[in-house]
């Protein structure tokens, strides 16, 4: 009895690269091997920096799943923030850092910012900053005089856009919504030139776009200039609407890549940042890959890490879904049932059926030998 079972066990062993290597087996060990990112010490490392914001971003993402959700110490942590974030003196200090500089991580400062760029008060205030600066012999931001100087024009076209459409019967019309989008993606850029997310290229291309402008003499002639920043003004205010936008503007090569970044900040909204800091996937790939399978499936898959959008790619929204529910409900067993389900994900389709063939040709060598008759004694004998 205990032979057949040996040898059973062993031609399961030479058939096991049919079910370890392919199939629905194959991939709930490949989703039961990987692990999820805990949440805790990142968000506790941004806290200690005071990059409040950032911290509650980065773990809101996490609290709509169940595994940090039921976690007392991630609710407790949740609160803490909060209750920061909120209390009227960081409120107000914010306020007062987004008028002041322009520059802010919260909406309050940010909001405040963009207010001052829109009545010129900002873009004179960064003109005179920068002047001042020159008088003095430091170094000057070019970008920033650029984003001013567009910023100035910009509001140069819609006075004299608002001006003339009573005479020219709403003419000038068009002139004056390219400025309004160019003041606000301009406003944007601003900020994000402070928080040194504004990447080498996009600086490159405003400076050019300013030095064209500077050129121009009539309205008509500033407004078709701005016109022509409308494309990639509109993906920075994407953007800069996103919470931790910013870092993803700063992941961006060129234009394209920029029209990228701003459709996943469009799809996923406040989860975009954090979805691309845990995984640290390319733009094109994230994009891609939440354009075929949803923003829902990407998000949870994300909670895996860089795997985990491996294994929605090649599974599939649906069966990763059924296959990460059933990994969820048997996480109790703990790191045990992981390192197990990864050491068989991992292992070389060649070793089982080695095995089984030793354990095979081991069965027979040691099989009982047929016991000799009398005949073949006495002739033995």
């Amino acid at each position: 009895m205990l032979r057949l079972l040996a040898v059973l066990i062993s031609l399961a062993l030479l058939g096991a690269p049919l079910w370890l290597t392919q199939g629905p087996v194959h991939e709930q060990l490949a989703v039961l091997a990987l692990t999820r990112t805990d949440p805790l010490p990142r968000t506790r490392e941004l806290v200690a920096q005071e990059r409040y914001a950032e911290a509650a971003q980065y773990l809101d993402y996490f609290m709509a799943y169940g595994y940090v959700r039921g976690d007392p110490a991630a609710q407790h942590l949740a609160r803490e923030i909060a209750a920061r974030r909120e209390s009227l003196a960081y409120q107000a200090g914010k306020a007062a850092e987004g008028v002041w500089s322009g520059q802010s991580d919260e909406a309050v400062g940010q909001a405040a910012g963009v207010i001052s760029d829109f009545l010129v008060i900002g873009d004179l205030r960064d003109l005179a900053r920068q002047g001042w600066l020159y008088a003095q012999g430091e170094e000057t931001d070019p970008v920033l005089i650029a984003l001013a100087s567009l910023g100035v024009a910009a509001t140069a076209v819609q006075a004299g856009g608002a001006a003339a459409a009573a005479p020219s019967g709403g003419a000038t019309a068009p002139a004056v919504a390219a400025a309004a989008t160019a003041k606000s993606g301009l406003s944007a850029l601003k900020w994000l030139r402070r928080a040194n997310a504004l990447p080498g290229w996009l600086g490159e291309m405003l400076m050019r776009a300013a030095a064209r402008l500077r050129q121009q003499r009539r309205l008509s002639e500033m407004a078709h200039e701005l016109a022509g920043l409308k494309g990639a003004l509109a993906d920075v205010s994407a953007l800069a609407a996103t919470p931790g936008g910013a870092r993803l503007l700063a992941a961006t090569t060129d234009a394209a890549s920029l029209s990228r970044a701003a459709r996943l900040a469009r799809a996923h909204g406040a989860r975009a940042a954090v979805l691309q800091d845990i995984t640290g996937a390319p733009l094109a790939e994230s994009l891609a890959l939440t354009e075929r399978m949803g923003p829902a499936a990407v998000q949870r898959a994300a909670t895996y890490g860089r795997q985990g959008l491996r294994a929605l790619n090649e599974m599939g929204a649906a069966r990763f879904a059924k296959y990460s529910a059933r990994a969820a409900k048997v996480a109790y067993k703990g790191q045990a049932l992981r390192l197990a389900a990864r050491w068989l994900a991992t292992l070389p389709a060649w070793l089982p059926s080695l095995a089984g063939a030793a354990a095979l040709l081991l069965c027979w060598l040691t099989r009982p030998r047929r016991r000799a008759s009398k005949t073949e004694a006495n002739l033995a004998g």
